[in-house]
């Protein structure tokens, strides 16, 4: 088959959607790699090194003539829309809640459409969950932007000049970003309590050696242990029982993002206000609305009481060589996985094809991306 890798043209974005390891493997495997020249640069992947891999590197006019798979990292402009021919496969992450009139367009031209945050997170799927692997890479990152901005010592010191008390970090949410965020905070020297709505998760954030934030009245672990919506009363208990942790907090790092949907208010103006003067946020769920009232997505906000909000931005894009890296492996897994008889199958009754696929043969089979349609 033949894969096109294009240059990503989104604001910010830096990441590739193959490296040059990946390439090597497709075209080991008997496939035609064309990459878009310079696509990887902003990652630090040279056209040289895509050739020495086996690519074919080749300008933006030529990068789409034949190609079956087309796969990126943030969803296509309608201008790139337009390249791609008709009866090939986009691969990428589509936002298809957030966007629901870009799937609409896919499928008037023609195409199939994966969905790499609709990968299911399952056992088998394990090695193609984009989700888990780039927010890995936007906790690590978090903390480093908090230890940035904080105007004190992460670790405890103890100097001729006396003794320096460890930053106090609350981690919230326990998920993937979550966990690398406490693992993080914790190698950095900070004094870590981790929070989720899932008790379950305890003995996970205690074997990164953090403490566990237990609140009375609010467990949300839901089926397959992923974390369910929380009720009304039990959202009043969690947010009075996190004012009095946030305010003892000099950082804190939220996590509580949900594709498509608003992010949870968790950390509101009460909290903030008792926070201490240079403390700081970091949002990881800005893009969304924000886990904290003051958030503003891509910008640093100073509450009237000195604290810092950052509301972090596509947070993977800023390490762009390992995040294209393990964002490669696995759109490689993926593939490689769906290719049968030299073919990409969408089969609607596999598991991962189904869940991931939001387009097939030009026809939305999406439920949700219909149900948003049909709305609007």
């Amino acid at each position: 088959m033949r894969i096109a890798v294009p240059t990503e043209r989104a604001p910010g974005e830096r990441r590739v959607a193959l490296v040059p390891e990946i390439v090597a493997k497709f075209v080991k495997d008997g496939h035609t790699v064309a990459v878009e020249r310079g696509a990887g640069n902003d990652a630090f992947y040279s056209d040289a090194a895509y050739a020495a891999a086996g690519a074919q590197v080749v300008d933006g006019d030529e990068l789409y003539h034949g190609a079956e798979i087309v796969t990126r990292v943030a969803k296509p402009s309608d201008a790139e829309v337009d390249l791609i021919p008709r009866g090939a496969t986009l691969i990428g992450f589509l936002s298809p809640l957030g966007d629901p009139r870009s799937v609409e367009r896919y499928a008037d031209h023609g195409l199939s459409a994966i969905a790499m945050e609709l990968i299911p997170r399952t056992t088998l799927a394990q090695a193609m969950d984009a989700l888990s692997s780039q927010a890995s890479i936007a906790g690590y990152k978090a903390v480093l932007l908090a230890a940035a901005a904080l105007p004190k010592y992460f670790p405890m010191l103890t100097t001729a000049a006396g003794t320096v008390k460890p930053a106090r970090a609350l981690i919230i949410g326990a998920g993937v970003a979550g966990l690398q965020a406490i693992g993080t905070a914790r190698r950095l020297g900070a004094q870590v309590t981790g929070y989720d709505a899932r008790a379950a998760v305890k003995e996970q954030v205690q074997s990164l050696g953090a403490k566990f934030l237990e609140i009375a009245g609010v467990e949300a672990t839901g089926q397959g242990g992923y974390a369910r919506e929380l009720t009304a009363e039990e959202i009043a208990i969690q947010r009075a029982a996190m004012v009095k942790a946030i305010g003892a907090s000099d950082v804190v790092v939220t996590t509580a993002a949900v594709p498509g949907r608003k992010a949870p208010v968790l950390v509101t103006a009460e909290a903030i206000a008792a926070m201490e003067a240079g403390s700081v946020i970091v949002d990881l769920a800005a893009e969304t609305g924000g886990n904290s009232e003051l958030t503003v997505a891509g910008k640093t906000v100073v509450s009237p009481n000195g604290v810092s909000i950052i509301g972090a931005v596509n947070l993977p894009a800023t390490v762009p060589t390992h995040a294209s890296q393990l964002y490669a492996r696995n759109v490689q897994a993926l593939i490689t996985y769906l290719v049968r008889d030299g073919k990409l199958t969408l089969d609607p009754d596999d598991e991962i094809a189904r869940g991931a696929t939001i387009v097939r043969d030009g026809e939305i089979v999406h439920e949700p991306t219909r149900a948003a349609l049909a709305a609007t």
